[in-house]
């Protein structure tokens, strides 16, 4: 079944009578933790996880603490491994030892960049080769790039991406131009960091047409940051072909943070390793990854469990991408036609997130002021969403320069996009504006 979220009954739903599947109560219980005095339309930041898995993670954490030794003898690696196994399936890879379990995509990030630190470290790469990214890849993972391979002698170009978007068609010459920036003065691009997902502006890229864009250009190493990619969007690391693949199960996927996946399509690639060197370094990254010293490991091995919580929705996880999908775009229809504003990229390129354009008398004319709106609306209205600030252009008169980045996960209801929709209303009509505020 689906939820009886948006006023739907159960027939309607398609629910069925099976004791398996989620009844509308099942769902409210799962997600009962949930400050009930919060419109949480802000899944994309942190995630959310059933009660159900909270309880079998709560197992694991308790049989750790009972007998230590024995756990970490006889259950952690293989529980692990069947944490791996579910994601190899999921993401259609070609074989376990491919697949690595890490806290979160900024330490996949961290794995690949580290490896491409020392591809320059030990010349294989010449100082002034140049990386490729998108502007709009994620804050952490720009330092990281920073930190890696700036300082190992890259020389970083950034993928200048309009937005508002019209079409795929907008990403694929802009990057397209960047590579061609890349190898002029007979540099070679060794590296590409290619989002799957944009995490602010949230925008789906067409990863797959990058990546033959970079094999074809002779790109050394592929790296796609995916950190909101599954669970929300169809992955299949097989046909993407990037070198790299990282994407977090926190956020979509219902487990406990944190954990992620890195993805390797050949995992024997020298000088790959977990940036936390502990007793397995040397056996490979996806050993090495399973053990970095005394720690708190039962959000990793939850997977399994997170997918019995999936396949109790009509449809498993194929009718919760789709559910989300439909739900975020109705509900950012809804919204641009009562503000009278714009969406930020076309409906295709919405995963379970969507940019809303918000009126631009509220005067959102930096990140300051997009932060001082998504703290307004927190403390004064009980709404938690992320705000954006769009850099208007020249000559653009009344420009929409605040967008919201609305999430849809299966809790949501309705209420909670009219709380957003009615708290935008009445700062508009009270005269409210950053800048009023701020002063």
């Amino acid at each position: 079944m689906s939820s009886d979220n948006h006023d739907r009954d159960d027939e309607s739903n398609g629910a069925t009578a099976t004791t398996d599947k989620l009844s509308p109560m099942d769902l409210r219980s799962e997600f009962s933790h949930h400050d009930p005095t919060v419109a949480r339309i802000n899944n994309g930041s942190f995630g959310s996880c059933p009660s159900s898995v909270i309880e079998a993670q709560q197992r694991y954490q308790l049989r750790f603490l009972q007998q230590p030794d024995d756990f970490y003898y006889n259950h952690l690696k293989p529980s692990i491994l069947r944490s791996r196994q579910a994601i190899k399936t999921l993401i259609n890879a070609g074989h376990v030892d491919e697949i690595s379990i890490v806290d979160n995509a900024t330490t996949g990030a961290a794995i690949v960049l580290q490896h491409v630190k020392w591809c320059f470290f030990q010349s294989k790469f010449n100082p002034g080769d140049t990386a490729v990214m998108l502007h709009y890849a994620y804050g952490a993972v720009k330092k990281s790039v920073e930190a890696y391979v700036t300082r190992a002698g890259g020389h970083v170009i950034e993928v200048n991406m309009p937005f508002p978007i019209a079409s795929d068609d907008d990403i694929i010459t802009a990057f397209k131009n960047a590579l061609e920036l890349g190898k002029s003065d007979n540099r070679k691009v060794r590296l590409a960091v290619i989002d799957h997902i944009t995490s602010m502006p949230s925008v789906v890229i067409p990863v797959k047409e990058l990546v033959k864009m970079c094999r074809d250009e002779g790109v050394d190493c592929i790296f796609v940051d995916a950190a909101h990619a599954i669970g929300s969007i169809e992955v299949d690391v097989q046909e993407i072909g990037a070198d790299f693949y990282t994407s977090n199960l926190h956020k979509w996927l219902f487990c406990p943070p944190s954990i992620a996946f890195l993805h390797c399509r050949n995992p024997e690639v020298p000088n790959l390793h977990h940036p936390v060197v502990s007793h397995e370094y040397g056996n490979g990254i996806a050993i090495e990854s399973s053990w970095i010293g005394t720690r708190d490991y039962s959000a990793q091995l939850v997977v399994p469990e997170a997918l019995e919580f999936i396949n109790r929705f009509e449809g498993g996880l194929d009718g919760i991408r789709k559910w989300n999908h439909q739900k975020v775009i109705e509900m950012a229809e809804m919204l641009v036609k009562i503000w009278c504003t714009n969406l930020g990229t076309p409906l295709d390129m919405c995963s379970s997130m969507a940019m809303v354009g918000l009126p631009a008398c509220l005067g959102i004319m930096s990140d300051s002021d997009a932060l001082t709106l998504r703290s307004h609306l927190r403390d004064c209205y009980k709404v938690e969403v992320p705000i954006y600030y769009r850099q208007p252009k020249d000559g653009e008169v009344d420009p929409v320069t605040g967008y919201a980045r609305i999430s849809h996960q299966i809790y949501n209801t309705i209420n909670d996009y009219y709380r957003l929709r009615d708290a935008i209303c009445n700062l508009v009509s009270s005269g409210f504006t950053c800048k009023v505020f701020q002063d």
